[in-house]
């Protein structure tokens, strides 16, 4: 097909890389292979310019279009992972161990950890063994026995003043933020949008400053304000020092018996709190999973893989990985909290069958699922500043 080149045409190609393609017309000639303007796809990658024009030197080299993401992010992101976990190996066990046992709590599961264990080992030797008749296996029971005791005497002093932290948190409460008095629930309007009064208005009488009745002391009412399982870390925790006072010899023991008794109830109302709490924390992580899990199947479908979309995949595995290491800890938290409420139970209705063993037992699954949890809580607070330290 023929067509009419004006001058200014020809005198404009001449300083322009590109040039305008001829039209789409399949009854003309075609010298090569030429692409329909009105197609929905695209070549891949443009083709080099046959001018070699300087104006359009950086447009004729061509470019690579993998989706618009660089492998610098990918590479970025395997990069910190490799540094996470080669820090994460050069943690040990003992080091965990020592930021642990400087917190009271980690003393306390370290302590409960060696009275049940000895607890356990003298039930199998008083059980299955069926010891104790030589001198030296009574000598080594009854330094077993004190050792126990001592455990728990300690432990009992360590959670002392443990009641100080739910007090804390019921009077640092915020006060409302409006006033109840009745000044407050007049209008406030501007002084000239007030209508004029044929009449002057009568004076009001001051209002009498009134008693403040018991129930609208400060304190009372944040108390009431408490959430209540707060309340029942106050009580348990007034409780058990007042059993631990009875123990020392500084108050009466049958005052010490009844604290005692209050303290073990509300370990009980604590315990069930904890595992509504944690029933329903378990479903809110499973619908995040689920979700994730979802959006990731949906991305399959549609044919985004890792390789295309590097950071979105990256992001939702390492989210689904946060998500499956909180439930299992939540899992793990909801055994413990189990056997804490057998434990309790066994206390509360005063069960003697089996209970040296049911106590046994109970205290040392507890023990060893709470000491786990603070261990791997410990270690991640020790990676996150190794890593943020630059080590």
């Amino acid at each position: 097909m023929s067509s009419i080149s004006f001058p200014s045409e020809l005198h404009e190609h001449e300083h322009t890389p590109f040039y305008a393609p001829p039209a789409f017309d399949g009854s003309a000639p075609a010298s090569g292979f030429q692409m329909n303007p009105l197609s929905a796809h695209p070549p891949r990658t443009p083709r080099p310019s046959t001018f070699g024009g300087g104006g359009g030197g950086g447009m004729g080299m061509g470019r690579e279009e993998d989706g618009g993401v660089s492998d610098e992010s990918e590479e970025e992101l395997d990069e910190e992972n490799e540094r996470v976990r080669a820090v994460e190996r050069g943690v040990r066990a003992h080091d965990v161990w020592r930021e642990m046992l400087v917190t009271s709590n980690g003393r306390d599961k370290a302590f409960k950890l060696m009275q049940y264990s000895i607890r356990v080992y003298l039930l199998f030797h008083s059980k299955l063994l069926r010891g104790g008749k030589s001198p030296f296996e009574q000598e080594l029971v009854r330094r077993l026995t004190a050792a126990r005791s001592g455990f728990s005497f300690t432990r009992k002093m360590l959670i002392l003043f443990n009641w100080l932290t739910p007090l804390s948190q019921i009077t640092a409460q915020q006060a409302v933020p409006f006033s109840s008095s009745p000044s407050s629930l007049v209008a406030h309007t501007l002084p000239s949008a007030l209508p004029t009064l044929p009449f002057p208005p009568t004076p009001t009488p001051a209002l009498k400053p009134t008693p403040t009745p018991l129930l609208s002391h400060p304190f009372l009412l944040a108390l009431l304000r408490a959430p209540p399982p707060v309340l029942l870390d106050l009580a348990s925790g007034l409780s058990d020092d007042l059993h631990t006072l009875s123990k020392l010899g500084l108050i009466g023991r049958r005052a010490g018996e009844r604290a005692g008794r209050v303290a073990d109830w509300c370990w009980f109302f604590g315990t069930l709190v904890g595992l509504v709490e944690n029933g329903v924390e378990m479903g809110v992580v499973g619908g995040l999973v689920r979700e994730v899990e979802s959006r990731a199947y949906t991305e399959s479908l549609a044919g985004a893989t890792q390789k295309s979309r590097p950071r979105a995949s990256a992001q939702d595995e390492k989210e689904l990985q946060r998500l499956r290491r909180k439930s299992y800890w939540l899992q793990v938290g909801r055994a413990k909290l189990v056997a804490d409420l057998v434990f309790v139970v066994y206390d509360l209705l005063r069960i003697k069958r089996w209970s040296e063993s049911v106590h046994s037992f109970a205290g040392l699954v507890s023990g060893v699922l709470s000491a786990a949890k603070l261990f791997d809580k410990h270690k991640t607070a020790l990676v996150k500043g190794l890593v943020g330290g630059g080590v």
